[in-house]
């Protein structure tokens, strides 16, 4: 891969990760209120169905990880593994491509 497209990818990962340690945060502060106020995992449940906010949210969520995700795989098969090119690369995208998927029907299910 040339070094533009490495270089791509570091900055692709970098923002990625700054998207999710944002997401992570507003995730966890709302469980912990939520909890804390007494809601149970259906009333909560009952809150995010239907909601295009919190569909926005989980669906842009789902979409970090499943970029970030791989990134990092195919970094650390390349230094751990030593296994690097084309297949690297093809195992690292279908890995994202199923995160995706696994993770947006997650989302449908908890928002629609």
């Amino acid at each position: 891969m040339s070094a533009r497209s490495e270089t791509m990818l570091w900055i692709t990962q970098r923002a990625t990760a700054a998207l999710l340690a944002l997401c992570v945060v507003v995730h966890l502060s709302t469980m912990i209120v939520a909890v804390k106020g007494g809601l149970t995992a259906t009333e909560i449940l009952g809150r995010t169905r239907g909601n295009v906010g919190w569909a926005a949210f989980y669906g842009l969520f789902v979409l970090a990880v499943a970029i970030h995700a791989p990134i990092g795989l195919r970094t650390v098969a390349g230094e751990w593994l030593q296994w690097r090119g084309r297949a690297a690369d093809a195992c690292c995208v279908a890995i994202g491509l199923l995160l995706l998927a696994l993770g947006w029907r997650a989302v449908a299910a908890v928002t629609l």
